[in-house]
């Protein structure tokens, strides 16, 4: 008979002893019977796991740990409703390139395909979201498919793992050995790359330079605003990236996400040079494609990808670079401006159409002026600072109007998921206890993860919470008044009291109704020794910094 090895662990103990060995110790989840065994693996090791109150909140912080840190975090969820719950935030980390790994109890191995109690087929249900969906059913292969889970979720484009874990195999015992921390692979461009680049650079007239994408960190933004001061060439963020580049730098020109400025649109078109570096620049940053137009962007492209199935996926570019940010970025450091910058006076122009853009918050109908709030946030927020948003027409006033000042300050949704600003939120507090955290929410979007306060409130996180409230689905009502002007259905919101709200679980609940208590309000809420809600009462009529909704209804009825 064979003796077991020394090492023989159950499956959960393996697992535990492996996510720790590779440094993944923030974890988010909701229990379940289904990974029982996991759970009590957890007690006394390095790993800190958040109890959620919902599974779509616990995978977004997740995801958010994931954008804030560069490392996959971990989201524990239990089987069948567990996973579907969890699938909104392996969708955002999906979209968004975020490195993150799902891991979910399973049935046991021998009720498969019986369709058992909360059965289902995890690879039919993740396979378009997921970069790897994975079951293990062998406890002594779990160290090699936690190293591959590692590699998968941040290499090359980076993205959403989904492991899942028969409870049965989780009590088994087996002898494995543990294997050595993974670090990703820098991919770094060739020489060629780097000489060629520099010769399309010197025969432009109008270059503007894209930032966007993951995989960045401190030093890669610095090496870029190294670049662009040597260049003198103007840098947009691309949608929901403002934090790649400094706002408040003479090369910033702004963003290219929902409602850009004009004028840096027809920038991008009017460009007879574009370096697309790390972002995938697809819907939301194209404005639909028509800022670059695809396959063929008629223009000069050279695009930087770190997944080199993203370069000519959309645009056939004249350059294609397979080069993460951070080894592309030091590369640049070689690549030498002309004698004679051209362009000076192109980014000069940039950089005043910017701030006349993002300067001044224009007045809108209604008591509450959001131009007072975000003066103030502009004022008093430290540098250091971390916003969150989710999805909605509330979040085109912070993108706009608020400046991020260095990398690691924003956490937003490419993938425009409601519910995201609370849970990352959490998670950003979490893991930045001393840093200020605070999310832009809509009425909608809040109470779609608004829960997850519990969790705040529980791991005492003092996060800054709005509520932007307009008693609608914005976006969408827009939109309908855009398509259908006069015939509003299935948009209005009934809401509660948001600061009442917060004080029934503890927390702090302040609001906003009319712009002379708005500064004292602010100065409260952050204040705060704990949680706190700040309830923005805004005029429906304020749909958009630029708009209002009887505008739109009239232009879609001919009348404006």
């Amino acid at each position: 008979m064979h003796k077991p090895r020394s090492n023989a662990r159950t499956g959960a103990r393996i697992l535990i002893d492996a996510l720790q060995g590779h440094g993944l110790t923030h974890a988010f989840g909701v229990p379940g019977e289904s990974y029982l065994a996991a759970l009590d693996a957890m007690i006394g090791s390095k790993i800190d796991f958040l109890i959620c109150r919902q599974e779509g909140g616990a995978a977004m912080m997740a995801e958010a740990a994931g954008k804030l840190t560069g490392r996959p975090a971990l989201c524990f969820v239990t089987r069948g409703p567990g996973m579907t719950n969890a699938s909104a935030g392996v969708h955002v980390a999906q979209q968004d390139s975020t490195p993150m790994i799902l891991l979910a109890g399973q049935i046991p191995r021998n009720f498969r395909h019986r369709e058992a109690f909360q059965e289902l087929d995890a690879g039919a249900v993740f396979g378009t979201m997921a970069k790897w969906v994975v079951e293990i059913d062998d406890p002594s292969r779990v160290p090699e498919f936690v190293a591959r889970a590692v590699r998968v979720a941040t290499q090359g484009r980076p993205g959403p793992v989904v492991i899942t874990l028969p409870e049965d195999m989780l009590v088994e015992e087996a002898s494995a050995d543990d294997l050595a921390a993974v670090e990703p692979v820098e991919i770094s461009p060739a020489l060629a790359d780097m000489a060629r680049l520099q010769k399309l650079l010197w025969a432009a007239e109008r270059p503007l330079v894209i930032a966007g994408g993951s995989r960045w960190n401190e030093n890669a933004v610095a090496a870029l605003v190294r670049c662009a001061e040597r260049f003198d060439i103007p840098v947009a963020a691309s949608f929901r990236r403002q934090m790649l580049f400094p706002n408040g730098h003479d090369c910033y020109a702004g963003d290219l996400g929902t409602g850009p400025n004009p004028k840096l649109a027809e920038r991008v078109k009017n460009a007879d040079l574009v370096l697309v570096f790390g972002a995938r620049f697809s819907e939301w940053p194209s404005q639909g494609y028509t800022l670059l137009e695809a396959p063929n962007p008629g223009k000069t492209l050279v695009h930087i990808h770190a997944g080199i199935e993203e370069l000519g996926r959309i645009y056939q570019p004249s350059l294609a670079i397979n080069a993460s940010p951070v080894a592309f970025a030091a590369a640049l450091e070689g690549v030498e401006p002309p004698k004679d910058i051209r362009w000076r006076e192109w980014r000069k122009a940039a950089r005043a159409d910017y701030l006349a853009w993002s300067e001044e918050v224009p007045n809108h109908p209604g008591s509450v002026q959001m131009g007072t709030i975000l003066r103030w946030l502009r004022e008093h927020l430290p540098a250091d600072s971390i916003l969150c948003n989710g999805a909605g027409n509330f979040s085109a006033w912070l993108h706009r109007f608020y400046r991020y000042p260095k990398f690691g300050t924003q956490l937003a949704p490419l993938s425009g998921s409601m519910g995201y600003g609370v849970p990352a939120a959490v998670a950003a507090k979490r893991i930045h206890p001393e840093r200020t955290v605070m999310a832009f929410s809509g009425d909608g979007d809040f109470l779609m993860t608004g829960q997850e306060l519990a969790t705040a409130m529980q791991y005492g996180l003092a996060v800054r919470l709005f509520v932007i409230d307009n008693n609608t689905y914005g976006t969408i009502r827009m939109h309908q008044e855009r398509e259908y002007p006069g015939r509003v259905f299935g948009t209005d919101l009934r809401n509660p009291d948001f600061a009442a709200y917060a004080r029934s679980f503890g927390a702090e609940g302040f609001t906003i109704a009319s712009d002379k208590v708005a500064v004292p309000a602010l100065e409260a809420a952050f204040a705060a020794k704990t949680a706190s809600v700040i309830h923005v009462k805004l005029d429906p009529e304020a749909i958009t910094p630029t708009t209002t909704l009887s505008a739109i209804r009239a232009k879609a009825m001919g009348r404006g």
